[in-house]
């Protein structure tokens, strides 16, 4: 009797803590009507049909959102979508719109639908605000993971500051960020200007919200693919565990001197609210406060920070630096990944064929359009007054540069090819230029205003 009495009390439980299970789950759509919806940004349709949200693609009108009327903070959201088309999608999570940011325009993180050859569905963009976040050339064998004209399931969970996605059930993308905590969830249609384009449709349905109890629902993280943090001088747990190091840890100059000399410059340089900054000068090369170079050298690495340029500036970040070779005037001498106002700054139309553009290997090798895709022949992603990323490999004599999360240059050193490279470059008059074993890391001093954050490297094993 006893034995029945517990079965039963068991079965009771069961069905309570299922029923419990079941009704963490907030429905964002009814599957009938659009109530707890409002259009934002553009005047594309929306409406309602077989218990799915169909966007209608139209000419000429700004991205078209359809947004809840609730805002939501941390949650995991699911949700299917399928387009019939080659344009591009995706779900706002955490959005804005407010009259004092470009006259309410839609803002902040998206999750990205991408039907187009380049493949990065999944992704997370900041939409009109930084840009690609997270694109899938960080993780380039989740590419797969959408399949075009059918229904696509995602899964996107944003707990405090960090925002993780599935698509299919693979894991795609693995974001660290906290400048937004809170907005609402908003289905695309994106604008177009091609008329074969016009009425097409994206659908959505099954969209649906958890608020509670985040760590108890919350996939198990997945290592095997890159984080990618944007955290303010921080590291995150994971990048501390794979042995990533603050190269400046956005208080003082420690780890930091003048190229010329033993101890940081009196002038020229500020740290201020966790960033470092050049200061406007004359333009020169290394004529005010001076380059900067770490104390340290390094050899294999991987080197990432984020800078800020303004109205045609110039400036860099060297590395293997001699600070004994140039005891002249200008800058410390090392390979250098060019940063650079193209437009507005004539070294930009200065060197061969580009080489001294944004991104570059100053002087030797441009950043190249054989490693753009053909959706996307800008290739080289520019926020132009905004924040970039540069990231610079280094394994042995093989280089990579790396703008924005895309790979911009790619080079060996100490080969012919290379050699021949120097010979023609206004390097020459050094032996042996970008030849070293190891060296130390520069920021330059160019007389323009530019602005450096998260600097940070990761030492590699010989």
């Amino acid at each position: 009797m006893k034995i029945k009495t517990l079965f039963c009390v068991a079965l009771f439980v069961s069905l309570c803590f299922g029923e419990l299970q079941a009704q963490q789950w907030m429905d964002l759509f009814n599957g009938k009507d659009l109530d707890n919806w409002e259009k934002l940004n553009g005047t594309a349709e929306f409406f309602v049909e077989n218990e799915s949200i169909v966007g209608v693609c139209k000419l000429n009108t700004p991205n078209t959102f359809l947004a809840t009327k609730d805002a939501y903070s941390d949650f995991i959201l699911e949700y299917e979508v399928k387009l019939e088309s080659k344009m591009n999608s995706g779900v706002m999570v955490r959005g804005l719109s407010a009259s004092n940011y470009k006259d309410g325009r839609v803002h902040s993180y998206q999750v990205e639908l991408d039907p187009s050859d380049r493949a990065w569905s999944g992704g997370i963009y900041d939409e009109a605000r930084r840009g690609w976040m997270y694109n899938m050339e960080y993780n380039p064998e989740a590419k797969s993971a959408y399949k075009h004209k059918e229904w696509n399931k995602f899964r996107v969970e944003m707990i405090e500051n960090h925002i993780r996605v599935w698509l299919n059930g693979i894991q795609t993308a693995d974001l660290v960020d906290d400048m937004t905590a809170e907005g609402f969830i908003a289905l695309q249609v994106h604008s177009t200007k091609d008329e074969e384009l016009v009425g097409t449709k994206v659908r959505f349905r099954n969209i649906r919200i958890l608020t509670e109890d985040l760590k108890d629902y919350a996939m198990p993280n997945d290592n095997s693919i890159p984080q990618v943090s944007y955290l303010t001088n921080t590291l995150t747990e994971r990048e501390k565990a794979n042995g990533w190091k603050l190269l400046w840890d956005g208080k003082t100059t420690k780890g930091w001197r003048g190229a010329r000399l033993n101890n940081f410059p009196d002038i020229g340089w500020n740290i201020s609210e966790g960033i470092l900054s050049v200061e406007k000068s004359s333009g020169a090369e290394s004529a005010h406060g001076g380059d900067i170079v770490t104390v340290d050298k390094y050899k294999n690495f991987i080197l990432e920070l984020d800078f800020k340029i303004t109205k045609g500036a110039n400036s860099g970040i060297k590395y293997f630096v001699d600070t004994e070779l140039n005891k002249g005037k200008g800058s410390a001498i090392g390979c250098e990944f060019q940063i650079l106002d193209d437009e507005f700054h004539p070294d930009a139309k200065q060197g061969t064929e580009g080489n001294r553009t944004m991104g570059s290997l100053y002087d030797l090798i441009p950043a190249s359009p054989k490693y753009f895709t053909p959706d996307d022949p800008k290739g080289k992603r520019v926020n132009k007054y905004g924040w970039n990323r540069a990231r610079v490999v280094v394994e042995g004599k093989h280089v990579q540069h790396i703008l924005n999360g895309k790979k911009v240059v790619e080079y060996e050193r100490s080969t012919p090819v290379w050699r021949a490279l120097v010979a023609r470059s206004k390097y020459v008059v050094w032996p042996s230029f970008g030849e070293l074993k190891e060296g130390h890391i520069l920021l330059q001093d160019h007389g323009d205003e530019v602005f450096f954050k998260n600097i940070k490297i990761k030492v590699l094993e010989d």
